[in-house]
Parts: C-alpha cells; structure tokens; sequence
C-alpha cells in the first residue's frame, strides 16, 4: 500500500512539472519567435521549413540587427514609441491619482450609495471597447480634442474603474485605528489620506498602476481610431500594424517583429523592478495582531 503511494505521490509531482514545462514554452514561445525573426534577413525569414535559429541557406548561423537598425532609422516608428510612452504615462498617473482618492472615499467613507456606486464603477470595466467607440469618437470630434488628449482621456474609460476597484480592496483592509490615531493628532482627512493611507498602499499603487500602464500600452482600437486624421499621434501599436516593405506588395515581417520586441522589453524590465512591489501587492491585506 505504501509502494503505490509513493508511487502515485511520485507519478503526480511528474506529471506537475510536465504541466509547468508546457506551460513555460507554451508562454514564452511567441516570444522567442518574435526575436528569432527579428534577428533574420528577408532571404532567411522566405527559407522554406523555417527555422528556429537564424541561420543562412548552407546551416550557419548569421543573425543580423538589419531589422532594428531599420525600424530605428525610421522617423514614424521613433515619433509612435515617443507618443505611446507619452499616453500611458500620463493615462496610468491620473488614473492612480483619481483612483486613490476614489478609492480612499469607497474604502474608507462612509456615505449612502457607497456600495451601488462601488458595483456601478466595476460594471464599467466589463463593457467591451467597440461597443462605446462610436459615441466617444463623436464627443471627441465634437470637442474638437487633440488625438493624444483624446486617447489619455479614452483610456481612462478602462484604466480608472480598474484601479479605483483594486486599491478600494486594499484600503478597507487598512486597520480604521490608524484614521483614528491621525484624527486624535489633529490630521484632517486629506492628510491622513496621502500623509498615512497613500504610502501604505504603495504596493497597491504598484500593481495597479502597471496593469493601467500595460493596457494603455498595447490598446490598438480607440489609437487607430482617434489617430486616422492625425497620423503624427500614432501609438506603437498602430504604428507596427501599418509598417510597409521598401518592395511593393512586401510585408516587412522582419521589421514587425523587431518592433514587437521594442516594445515587449520596456514592459517586462519594468515588471522585473517593481517586481517585489508586485508580489507584495498581490499578497497585501494581512493586519498582524
């Protein structure tokens, strides 16, 4: 009996690693195709099977940086990463100011409608893009916004109720003797909001705000629309779909694949930061006694 225990205990600690194993290149494969045909020349990238190295027609290998010297050189690509650091830096700052204090309100206030209000602000993320895109673009015309205020202003339609729902969770967890304390002190509300709560949440504040910069990042929907009359405004995203070959009728995969891993690699260095911030956000919420 103890021999098929052990047996099974074995089997199941295989069979769990195998899952991981698959799991790992099921995840990371893209990726690694991406920079495999990043680093090959057109010649390579039309060899017939493909390859899973950059090698030449006789089996050497010879990457080549042919395609990131390209999309570099390239104004367009340059002046869309500008813009597209430009819109989900300022989209993931406001939607972390006005979430916080949003959130300090649901989690921390006590007014009628907190929970109404609390469950109409998560209702708003589960509207899919495409259903608002056509009224929004009409405001937006009507207004007559710039495309990159448009944008910033679009994301926040997805970014803030987000945030505001995540750092909500994590100032009810909060210990309300710690208001108390700073009440007694003489701190008025908004102090003891960003002088006592804010800092705390930091690790909230983290999390969400890279989930927010990672969204408005890779958003392609609302950037196309908002920016076919002002092409100057395009975002990576947009730009990568509407790179051309130097040849006519040409898809220049190399070049789209060696933007897709510019873009790709600010995203995960910053995940690889704030990494611990991450965890410890994920993890916040305990109030050791």
């Amino acid at each position: 009996m103890k021999k098929n225990q052990t047996a099974f205990r074995i089997a199941g600690k295989v069979a769990f690693w195998i899952l991981v194993v698959f799991i790992f290149f099921y995840m990371l494969f893209p990726f690694y195709w991406a920079v495999n045909s990043s680093l090959k020349s057109e010649a390579q990238l039309q060899m017939t099977p493909a390859t899973f190295l950059p090698v030449d027609s006789s089996g050497k290998l010879a990457p080549t940086l042919r395609n990131y010297v390209a999309i570099f050189n390239d104004g367009t690509f340059v002046r869309a990463l500008w813009n597209s650091t430009i819109v989900a830096g300022l989209t993931t700052l406001l939607a972390l100011s006005v979430g916080s204090f949003a959130a300090f309100a649901m989690g921390k206030l006590r007014f009628k409608g907190k929970k109404a209000t609390l469950y109409l602000i998560l209702s708003l993320t589960m509207f899919p893009q495409i259903t608002v895109l056509s009224g929004l673009y009409a405001v937006i015309t009507t207004l007559n916004l710039g495309a990159r205020l448009s944008l910033i202003l679009s994301y926040m339609i997805f970014t803030l109720p987000f945030t505001t729902w995540v750092l909500t969770a994590f100032f009810k967890e909060l210990p309300a003797e710690i208001m108390q304390s700073a009440w007694v002190d003489g701190a008025t509300p908004f102090q003891t909001f960003y002088m006592i709560l804010l800092p705390l949440t930091a690790p909230a504040m983290v999390t969400s705000g890279l989930l927010a910069f990672i969204a408005a990042w890779n958003e392609y929907i609302f950037a196309l629309t908002f920016t076919t009359i002002a092409p100057q405004a395009r975002t990576i995203p947009v730009a990568i779909s509407l790179f051309t070959g130097t040849i006519a009728r040409q898809v220049p995969f190399g070049e789209i694949m060696a933007g897709a891993v510019v873009v790709t690699v600010p995203v995960v260095i910053m995940v690889f930061i704030f990494q611990k911030r991450i965890v410890e956000g994920l993890t916040a919420g305990a109030v050791k006694g």
